[in-house]
């Protein structure tokens, strides 16, 4: 898993680190910390978050050298991104409702999701709530039939919380471990598609108000800062309890975790590293920290 995430976060490590050498090149002076924000910046860390580290940086009285500041920033960085936070899905049965805008990769994501809870033991069923598109009540029920788990799905324009809501009854009745509800994707500029969305975090919270459910954001790591716009969107109109970052392997935007960590409060859960089925896996913020910024030898 680590080999993985270190091959995704490439593109990333090698823009950062090849900066942060040049940099760290020099004798400390403030010229070089102001260089230091900017290289964190451009990985898209963003200037809130890139600010925080800085002045936390400059803080700490151990930092009198290249191979020091390393050091302090691998320590801040693991700070902010705070501790591991795994899926809230036990005791069975649970769900787990899918969010994110159009493109981000949020129908893959599920399959690849489904496809892990599968593989350790648990029976897993899938709700088609996007019915807004008939091509991705079909998407759906390609990837449920690839993964091996049950779909629970209606006509193209039905009402998308009374299918999350047939799927929660299926879910008690068939003794599923898992449901994964697909959602619209939800322009953030689309008032009454966030209104849909609140209808069916009502009824989600009405049905499984005694079970574990989580509400995952996907976002595309690849649109960096504006990944965090649209976060918070989402947070406005339904409580996040966790977020996936994918295509993370395609992105010199890494950094973004970062930001995402220290700006939203948020806990990222799962990051998508690949595109084969194993390439979804939880998110370990100390691995993370590794693979972006390895430790000097």
């Amino acid at each position: 898993m680590f080999d993985r995430l270190r091959a995704g976060l490439a593109r990333t490590r090698e823009a950062f680190t090849a900066r942060l050498d040049q940099v760290l090149a020099q004798p400390l002076s403030r010229a070089v910390f102001d260089e230091l924000e900017a290289a964190l910046i451009e990985a898209d860390v963003g200037v809130p978050t890139a600010s925080a580290i800085l002045d936390r940086l400059r803080a700490r009285r151990d930092v009198r050298d290249a191979r020091s500041v390393r050091g302090a920033l691998r320590e801040i960085i693991l700070e902010l991104l705070g501790e591991a936070a795994p899926l809230r899905i036990d005791p069975p049965p649970a769900a787990i409702i899918m969010l994110g805008v159009n493109g981000v990769g949020k129908t893959t994501t599920i399959g690849k999701l489904a496809h892990h809870l599968s593989r350790q033991g648990k029976r897993v069923l899938l709700a088609a709530a996007d019915t807004f598109r008939a091509a991705a009540i079909d998407q759906l029920a390609i990837w449920a039939q690839r993964v091996g788990c049950e779909i629970v799905r209606h006509a193209p324009g039905a009402d998308p919380a009374a299918v999350v809501f047939d799927a929660i009854a299926a879910l008690r009745a068939r003794a599923i471990d898992v449901l994964i509800a697909d959602t619209a994707g939800r322009l953030h500029t689309k008032v009454n598609l966030m209104e849909e969305l609140k209808k069916i975090n009502r009824v989600v919270a009405r049905e499984m108000a005694d079970r574990p459910v989580e509400r995952l954001l996907v976002l595309d790591a690849s649109t960096g800062q504006n990944a965090i716009a649209q976060a918070r969107t989402f947070k406005d109109a339904v409580e996040v309890t966790g977020l996936v970052l994918a295509k993370l392997d395609g992105t010199a935007k890494g950094g973004v975790v970062i930001a995402i960590a220290h700006e939203l409060a948020i806990p990222v859960k799962l990051i998508g590293t690949g595109e084969t089925l194993d390439d979804l896996q939880p998110f370990d913020p100390r691995q993370f920290v590794d693979a972006l910024l390895p430790p000097t030898p």
